[in-house]
């Protein structure tokens, strides 16, 4: 027994050094620069992870800690948010470099600053250290104390990368030396954004190999149209809903971020909410705006009337429908239909509801 318990020991420890972090000479399979934001010479890919169309809230001043005390993010940190954001949506690049010895974050944060403002872009925002705002010592990982600038954006629960792999160290261990940026690059079909967090790795246990050495994490959010795949609703299916539960949860009205404007391809669900009305002419509905949870809760509730406001005004204006049997309401991100944690649930919070009064 006493053999197979140190041969146990022993091919756990072979097992947990293997599993430790090394200093990369290659980039991780699958893996490249984005072009708005080319890694510094000599550096390496060591997380990587892309989204098709997403939202994506960039700070644009320090991070501060909630008003509200009991406020809590989902590994039981205190929340800790920027007065001053930019709120975007398009493609989402998210790449770890791990940097040649001897590069500070420093050195590594101006070099990227050079790229953007070549590229005819705009440093919006840039902090250093505790400056910053929250845990500056720690970057995705951990629960119970303080947010960090890293946290903002991701957490370690959200990494595809295996446990003390290079990435999953160069990402969700203890740092020193933050330095940050977010900056904007006029492109093709609207504006870039890149945010650049440098800072040092800070590990003598499984990320040893990594320790001292900078990190440079880049993300990207490049402008895209995101795809118009759901359904129009006719107003005979609207009417049925209505008469059987009351309401009608409607995804064929779009806004742009952080604005009430009704885009154009709203057109066909107006329509279809314009014959609904003229249908049936002694109806009178609700219309209510519905949001995700991104963002402060005073603003999401603004926001939602608003829009809810802007539906109504449109179906008034062009379409003739008595103002008098339409009334307009926000309920912010009160009313989920799924989870927020993921952006296909946050898509699905993001709605127009018809609720029937008469």
């Amino acid at each position: 027994m006493r053999f197979f318990w140190a041969g146990l020991v022993l091919a756990l420890t072979v097992r947990l050094a293997a599993a430790d972090a090394t200093v990369p000479t290659a980039d991780i399979a699958g893996a490249a620069d984005n072009q708005l934001a080319k890694r510094y010479e000599g550096s390496f890919i060591v997380s990587y992870a892309k989204l098709a169309f997403t939202d994506f809230s960039i700070p644009l001043s320090p991070l501060k800690p909630s008003t509200d005390p009991n406020a809590h993010d989902a590994m039981n940190n205190r929340v800790f948010a920027p007065d001053k954001k930019a709120e975007v949506e398009g493609a989402l690049t998210r790449i770890a470099y791990v940097l040649p010895a001897e590069r500070s974050p420093l050195e590594v944060l101006r070099n990227y600053q050079d790229v953007i403002k070549a590229a005819g872009g705009e440093v919006l925002f840039e902090c250093k250290k505790e400056e910053c705002g929250g845990a500056a010592d720690r970057s995705s990982s951990g629960g119970g104390g303080d947010m960090s600038l890293t946290m903002y954006s991701f957490h370690e629960s959200d990494l595809k990368d295996a446990a003390f792999s290079n990435g999953a160290c160069a990402l969700a261990t203890g740092i020193s030396d933050q330095r940050y940026f977010s900056a904007k690059v006029p492109q093709d079909g609207g504006d870039g954004y890149v945010i650049v967090q440098t800072y040092s790795l800070t590990d003598d246990l499984y990320c040893k190999k990594l320790n001292g050495r900078t990190v440079a994490v880049v993300q990207v959010l490049e402008p895209k149209a995101r795809d118009r795949k759901m359904v129009v609703v006719e107003a005979d299916k609207m009417a049925d809903s209505l008469s059987a539960t009351g309401s009608i949860s409607l995804y064929g009205i779009f806004f742009d971020t952080d604005k009430a404007d009704i885009e154009p391809e709203s057109e066909p669900t107006l329509k279809e909410i314009s014959t609904l009305l003229t249908n049936e002419p002694g109806m009178t509905v609700i219309v209510v705006g519905h949001t995700d949870n991104q963002g402060a809760f005073d603003y999401n509730l603004d926001l939602s009337s608003r829009r809810a406001q802007a539906v109504k005004a449109a179906l008034v204006a062009k379409y003739g429908i008595d103002a008098s049997r339409l009334t307009a309401a926000g309920a912010g991100m009160m009313a989920p239909v799924a989870s927020n944690d993921e952006e296909t649930g946050r898509a699905k919070n993001r709605r127009v509801v018809l609720v029937k009064l008469n």
